[in-house]
């Protein structure tokens, strides 16, 4: 403990000694002192900055381009909606632009440093109706980040969904290089990763479970998000803990001048979402809630014979924002969710209750300051909790005997962070990110509890702690008109016990104008994972257990390389990006063959519970190639992806030490998106996936495995048992798909506006396999030359289902 409390003052030190040398201002002209003569700007340059919201609700608008067209000099906003942008003396034009807001024209005259605030307007008309320049705005061609995604939520919601649930993460999946899990299903897998290897964060939180309903919805409400980018490969190194990729979700900050919500009713599920000002201009909440009421529903139909039960899931969202000044500002973030089952039968001789849960807890405090009009600083206190349980109790009594039986197994993991983030930009040419980040972990990787009237008690809880840090700078570097770079470094540190992992992590991207529409990129990223998902499904059930690196389970590691071309069609707002990759993994762990989560054989003999010892380590690749045509703007927006691609494990201790496909290793994934707007009273959307399948484990041998009696005295060799020679060594059928969907708006009075939305999830009834069993038919055993039969049965169970929801906004 003592070592342990050592290390992380120290790390804690690193951090404050870092937080000093950043935070140093002149006190005559509170400007950020550098010593790299690179940095400084020419004498006769001067900065504009400020923020950029948007115009009725003061929400910050992050990624909002300001872009000077004469000087191919411009900038975006960082999360907060800050900007900052070097200009020599004179006058200019700037252009204030980002999709789904009209776009600003605005003349300056710069004689010394300027602050400048914007306000933009929801865009009504279609937005290729608005006049601007082609080149007034920072494109994909023009920035060096690669492998990223960004989804605005007003997409998300035109969007066809199963039964009207609107999901961000099964958006994602409609774009190439995101694949989906089984049918229907929220999990999702980023270039051959696993669920385990996506950083999901919201404001600043890390979710670990983002599924509900066994994975068939997402814990996302839609209706409280602002923003969502996805980051498949060259990542920033600002972010790290993550091998596959970075799912960064922001929430609105509330309306900052007037009370409005938004009511939706579904047939599975409602939810409501209310913002507004605290103190007009000052301080705003938003609020909003999600809850399923099939339980509700169903429990007239259930009768007192056959007991009692229902499943349901329920969200909730807090966030205050309070503005201190222009320069001081402050985020509380919080949320809550949970999925229960619960089954319940009583009668004269039994009572026995049975319940599943399992939920996330995140809040996020968060504290801007602008020190100046270059530097930007964060601080961010986090909360991030996860918890699984299963509880079985019942009673019996007879004959004067009552026997009681008490099963409870839970497992979780629960982190505190602190994190330190600072945004400069010393010149028009860089813009520097640096900063340090400390997370304290707490795993309970299984706490089992059992009583039993005719057993032995059993209660043991196996619990972990470790502590994770990191240190990282990055420079998005201008380096010619034509050339530009992303360096990085990210340096991670991991402790448990007695053993630390420190590993530096280099980040670095490129890109290459080879027309001023046309770039060539590339990237590479290393990446370190020092905390692991044990699943024995793949698809990010709620009973996969979080566990620690240790002593013996070495942090997982990866290297991907990237290059691609993006094209982007000024006249027409279109954009073509393709890319192709290769990703080494190491030291990835998997269960071994017949270990499970709840390790019943252990608990039956009271043997301790190590789920070290029941998993294996090993190597995994992943290569492929991605296409992304996409329009943005637009009566009819959408886009049309298409993924090929290769995912390969190898484990001494699995499938002999060959290698092997994994599961959901998929050659081509296409997706095909259309939304179109006419007027402002419909909306019309469609969807069309194709999928290989996924991969499967069936038996192709069967051998002796005893003499079992069949009628009286007569003995049969039929104790067969199936066994393989090959780990996935079944592909399952292609599956594809159409969704539709319409939408029926009215302007009502006072503001409000009336929205009928009917989906069609499956239109054409496409019997995609959701799972696979193998059944057998077994011979009259009057018969002794009778033979077992095995066949091989296809579940299909989302076949053309409909919807209707009903929205309200006010």
């Amino acid at each position: 403990m003592k070592n342990k409390i050592y290390h992380s003052l120290f790390f804690l030190g690193l951090i404050c000694k870092s937080y000093g040398k950043v935070a140093h201002t002149s006190s005559t002209e509170n400007r950020f002192n550098v010593d790299i003569n690179n940095f400084q700007e020419p004498k006769n340059n001067f900065t504009i900055s400020g923020y950029i919201t948007e115009s009725g609700s003061g929400e910050n608008l992050l990624g909002a381009s300001i872009y000077v067209p004469e000087l191919k000099r411009g900038t975006t906003t960082n999360d907060y909606g800050f900007y900052s942008l070097s200009l020599p003396k004179g006058k200019h034009t700037v252009y204030i632009s980002t999709i789904g807001y009209t776009t600003i024209i605005k003349k300056i005259e710069i004689n010394n440093d300027l602050s400048l605030n914007f306000k933009l307007e929801t865009d009504t008309q279609s937005l290729d109706e608005v006049t601007v320049s082609a080149d007034s705005k920072v494109k994909e061609s023009k920035v060096t980040q690669m492998s990223k995604i960004q989804i605005n939520p007003s997409t998300v919601a035109d969007i066809p969904a199963l039964l009207g649930e609107k999901d961000v993460l099964k958006t994602l999946q409609l774009l190439p290089g995101i694949q989906a899990g089984s049918e229907g299903s929220s999990g999702f897998f980023v270039r051959g990763g696993t669920p385990d290897q996506n950083l999901i964060i919201l404001d600043d939180a890390v979710v670990y479970n983002s599924n509900h309903l066994f994975g068939f919805f997402s814990v996302f409400n839609g209706d409280a998000i602002k923003s969502v980018e996805a980051f498949k490969g060259g990542f920033p190194a600002r972010f790290g803990g993550r091998l596959s990729s970075v799912i960064k979700i922001d929430m609105k900050d509330g309306n900052k001048e007037k009370i409005s919500g938004k009511v939706n009713i579904g047939l599975i599920s409602s939810s409501m979402l209310l913002e507004g000002p605290i103190n007009k201009g000052k301080t705003s909440f938003i609020f909003s809630g999600r809850r399923t009421y099939a339980d509700v529903l169903a429990q007239p139909f259930l009768s007192e014979e056959n007991g009692k039960g229902g499943y349901y899931f329920a969200d909730l969202n807090f966030k205050i924002h309070h503005i201190f000044s222009e320069k001081d500002k402050l985020y509380w973030s919080n949320y809550y969710g949970r999925d229960k089952f619960y089954s319940s039968f009583k009668d004269q001789f039994t009572d026995e209750k049975v319940k599943l849960g399992w939920g996330n807890i995140t809040s996020t405090l968060r504290w801007n300051h602008q020190l100046n009009d270059k530097l930007f600083a964060n601080t961010s206190l986090i909360y991030s909790n996860y918890d699984f349980n299963i509880s079985d109790e019942y009673t019996d009594t007879y004959d004067d005997n009552v026997v009681e039986y008490l099963f409870k197994t839970s497992s979780g993991i629960e982190d505190l962070t602190l994190k330190s983030s600072f945004d400069y930009y010393p010149n028009s040419k860089n813009t520097l990110r640096f900063g340090a980040e400390i997370t304290n972990h707490s795993f309970t990787p299984q706490r089992v509890l059992l009583k039993d009237t005719y057993a032995e008690n059993i209660d043991k809880t196996e619990e972990l702690n470790s502590l994770e840090g990191a240190l990282y700078i990055e420079d998005d570097w201008k380096i010619t008109d034509k050339l530009r770079s992303s360096l990085g470094l990210r340096l991670s540190y991991f402790n448990y016990k007695n053993t630390n992992y420190i590993n530096p992590e280099t980040r670095l991207g490129l890109s290459y104008s080879l027309k001023p529409d046309l770039a060539l990129k590339a990237s590479y990223a290393k990446m370190n994972q020092n905390i692991h998902l044990l699943s024995s499904s793949g698809i990010g059930l709620p009973t996969d257990l979080w566990v620690s690196s240790t002593d013996n389970v070495k942090p997982q590691t990866s290297q991907q390389f990237a290059v691609g071309i993006a094209k982007d069609f000024f006249e027409k707002d279109y954009s073509l990006s393709l890319e192709g990759y290769y990703k080494n993994m190491n030291d990835i762990i998997a269960y071994k063959e017949g270990a499970s989560f709840l390790a019943l054989d252990n608990l039956e003999s009271g043997a301790d519970l190590d789920w070290e010892e029941n998993i294996t380590a090993g190597e995994g690749w992943a290569y492929g190639a991605e296409i992304l045509f996409r329009k943005q703007t637009g009566k009819l927006t959408g886009w049309l992806g298409y993924t090929l691609s290769w995912s390969e494990r190898q484990f001494d201790e699995l499938n002999f030490g060959n290698k092997f496909y994994d599961r959901y290793d998929r050659r081509h994934d296409i997706s095909a998106v259309g939304i179109y707007k006419p007027s402002d009273r419909f909306t019309f959307s469609a969807t069309w996936v194709l999928s290989t399948g996924n991969n499967y484990t069936l038996p192709n041998l069967q051998r002796i495995g005893g003499n079992f009696p069949i009628g009286g005295s007569n003995f049969f060799n039929r104790g067969l048992q199936d066994i393989t020679t090959q780990r996935n060594n079944f592909r399952g059928e292609t599956s594809h798909r159409l969704d539709l969907g319409w939408q029926f708006h009215k302007k009502k009075k006072k503001g409000r506006e009336r929205t009928w939305a009917i989906s069609l999830y499956n239109a054409y009834a496409r019997q995609n396999p959701f799972i696979y069993t193998v059944d057998t038919k077994y011979p009259n055993y009057n018969d002794p030359n009778g033979t077992e039969e095995k066949e091989l049965t296809r579940t299909s169970v989302l076949i053309l289902i409909p919807s209707v929801n009903y929205i309200l906004k006010f």
